[in-house]
């Protein structure tokens, strides 16, 4: 097994485990409207930081990072942007760490096929 595959088997491992790992409970739809519940990583930060200044401003920054063999083994192709407002976009749904729920689009995909992860960057979204 070279390093790759180690590499890809330890992230899946790490994202996955949801007792000691970063494993979330995380909803994937794709356009289709074919839904999977899938463990990931999560994070909704309301928070951030101005680059240019170092001030701190109000904003929202929500990304999930997922194994690209869990989308492939739930059927699900990798998910992408929909620019095109009359094309149903990929919606990504998890709670957040006190439960309560939130449901987001995929706005930009960034796959990396060398460790075999996605992580995809969204932005809110009301159906």
């Amino acid at each position: 097994m070279g390093l790759r595959s180690i590499a890809e088997s330890d992230l899946t491992a790490i994202l996955q485990d949801g007792t000691t790992g970063f494993g979330w409970e995380i909803t994937v739809i794709d356009p289709a409207g074919t839904p999977a519940i899938l463990t990931g990583f999560g994070n909704d930060i309301s928070q951030l930081i101005d680059p240019d200044t170092g001030v701190a401003v109000s904003g929202r920054q929500a990304s999930i990072a997922l194994p690209i063999s869990a989308l492939t083994a739930a059927g699900l192709g990798l998910p992408r942007a929909v620019a095109d407002g009359a094309e149903s976009p990929w919606i990504v749904e998890f709670n957040d760490v006190g439960g309560t729920p939130h449901v987001f689009k995929v706005s930009e995909s960034n796959p990396d096929r060398a460790l075999g992860i996605v992580t995809c960057v969204l932005e809110a979204y009301t159906p």
